[in-house]
């Protein structure tokens, strides 16, 4: 049999890397796609079981001390194992070609992207429309995702023939145990790449800055996810976008808040109005509204107006706006102004101040969002 230095032309002191050059040189002379010669298919299965061996550690330095390096097992003087070699290749596919074995595809899913919105509480009433400014990758305009210069296309590796594997052959107790391996020339992909796109440098992809129109809808929350499908950065080699994820932020209001699909507000009411009763205009957060207050209203009372709070998410019903009534007592008052307070007092004959029955369902509506 040849020696294997000789078939790929290399001295016995060559290097792993020079043992790889040599035969990639040789095996573009003699593949069959290049060359359909029967005698060069011949040198090619030489030159390839000549690589498989000087390129395997072990398998070379059983080769440099004499050992049988012959796919098919028996002869130098060795053990002959080719029975169990027989049935180790009927069940992992010693034969010349990888079995189950596929290169992988270039062509991956993108990553998702997240992007935070900030709104205003008026934003969630009715929904908003926004256009966003987000920087992801995008499909390279020059090569479209093929990784390639313009005119050139990804050429089948020369070392694993497209399948993306190489098989590697153990020689053991138990006879020829066929392994695959992931081809380190072509990664895995079974095609490699001569003249990577300049733009993207061999990606498909490059980053660059786009504009997302969307439409916020009504009654979204504070932290509320929003998903687009398919609108997140696209893949490798032009691979499926990821999704674009929209986290929203609204930023507190210094009137009102928010209590589910009912916006809260606290009006400040003069004694006099108090006692009297009025009606008033106040600014909602879609325009003006008219707000009677009643005779004899106290501090504590919730006043609704129906229908303007927010629009849900899923609905058309909007919430209420519920107001709490605050009364503000003069602190400073001239000596005619406390004549007629201490007047009043008399006429009305006030009791004097005690402890009432414990209400917790003024606290409850007071509490946190009512504080004047």
């Amino acid at each position: 049999m040849a020696d294997h230095y000789e078939v790929l032309g290399v001295s016995r002191e060559a290097t792993p890397d020079e043992i790889k050059k040599a035969y990639r040189r040789l095996a573009r002379q003699l593949h069959p796609d290049v060359n359909p010669g029967e005698d060069a298919s011949e040198k090619f299965k030489l030159v390839t079981h000549a690589y498989d061996v000087l390129s395997d550690p072990e398998q070379r330095r059983r080769y440099d001390m004499g050992g049988d390096s012959s796919p098919f097992g028996g002869g130098g003087g060795g053990a002959n194992f080719g029975g169990f070699g027989d049935i180790f290749e009927t069940f992992f596919g010693g034969g010349g070609q990888t079995r189950g074995a596929r290169a992988r595809s270039r062509a991956e899913r993108g990553q998702d992207a997240l992007v935070r919105l900030d709104l205003e509480l008026g934003d969630v009433v009715f929904g908003v429309h926004r256009d966003l400014e987000v920087d992801t990758a995008v499909l390279c305009h020059t090569c479209e995702g093929s990784c390639c210069q313009p005119g050139t296309s990804p050429v089948t590796c020369d070392i694993c023939h497209g399948s993306g594997h190489i098989q590697r052959t153990v020689r053991s107790l138990l006879g020829n145990v066929v392994t695959n391996q992931p081809c380190a020339t072509c990664q895995g992909y079974g095609t490699t790449i001569p003249y990577p796109c300049a733009t993207c440098q061999g990606q498909g992809r490059v980053r660059e800055r786009r504009t997302v129109s969307l439409d916020i809808p009504a009654g979204v929350e504070n932290g509320l996810r929003l998903q687009l499908p398919g609108s997140g950065e696209v893949g490798p080699a032009g691979g499926p976008n990821g999704d674009l994820y929209i986290e929203v932020s609204v930023a507190p209001h210094e009137t009102f808040s928010r209590e589910g699909d009912d916006l809260l507000a606290t009006i400040e009411v003069s004694m006099p109005d108090a006692i009297l009763g009025t009606s008033t205009k106040i600014d909602s957060l879609d325009g003006s509204v008219e707000l009677e207050l009643r005779a004899g209203v106290q501090s504590g009372d919730i006043l609704t107006i129906k229908g303007r709070g927010i629009t849900p998410l899923r609905g058309s019903q909007r919430g209420d706006l519920r107001i709490g009534v605050q009364v503000v007592t003069p602190t400073r008052l001239d000596s005619k102004e406390r004549q007629m307070i201490a007047e009043f007092a008399a006429r009305t004959k006030a009791p004097a101040p005690h402890l009432a029955e414990f209400h917790q369902g003024l606290f409850s509506k007071l509490r946190d969002r009512f504080r004047g």
